[in-house]
């Protein structure tokens, strides 16, 4: 079997040549476009691999373009890659069916390595949790803990979680951190695929 493609979508022709490169100087083999409807006008006769697309583009949005992958039937696994004032959308195309996101601006090695897992079946750490391990997990955070676990993964921003909480920003990373520790998570989106799996409500009060 061939090795699989990445099909890297960005209208920015800067961004999406340096990413690009990175993949093609790391032996991927890329083929890229400069908008979705680009990479659909082509995709019947694409090879089979994997998507990288940016989040915000002009006509068809990455997640516009996921829900019409996915309305295709093609289930090649799709990275979201996003500016950070748009993390919102990037768990909503997480929670429909991305398989990762990426927040600019991105370490390659952070990028390369969610490639790799993207490829083998996304992060085996996540998928192969099961319910029960996440509410065990779950059960571990404090209160405050698991409310910022509930507005991360609902695409809140650390400010905005941290005026509801009445809590400096710092304090919330502090706990973020520890919470991250705590449901054995690497990345925000390992945080999200946990939501989805087990969406256990939070406890009431302090």
């Amino acid at each position: 079997m061939s090795d699989p493609t990445i099909h890297v979508i960005d209208d920015d022709d800067a961004a999406r040549d340096g990413l690009v490169f990175l993949l093609t100087s790391s032996n991927f083999v890329v083929q890229d476009y400069h908008s979705g409807r680009a990479f659909l006008d082509g995709i019947q006769g694409a090879a089979r691999g994997c998507v990288i697309t940016d989040l915000s583009m002009p006509e068809m949005s990455g997640i516009d373009l996921l829900y019409e992958i996915r309305a295709l039937g093609i289930d090649w696994p799709v990275i979201v890659v996003t500016g950070q004032g748009d993390i919102t959308l990037a768990v909503e195309a997480l929670r429909a069916g991305a398989a990762e996101f990426i927040e600019k601006p991105y370490d390659a090695d952070v990028l390369l390595n969610a490639v790799t897992a993207t490829i083998k079946g996304m992060d085996s750490a996540v998928i192969g949790t099961k319910t029960a391990e996440i509410e065990q997990r779950l059960a571990m955070l404090s209160v405050k803990e698991r409310r910022i676990f509930d507005g991360l993964t609902n695409g809140q921003s650390t400010a905005s979680i941290a005026q509801d909480l009445r809590l400096t920003p710092r304090t919330v990373e502090i706990h973020r951190a520890n919470l991250m520790t705590k449901m054995q998570a690497s990345r925000l989106s390992d945080l999200v695929r946990m939501a989805i799996i087990s969406p256990v409500e939070p406890p009431a009060e302090d």
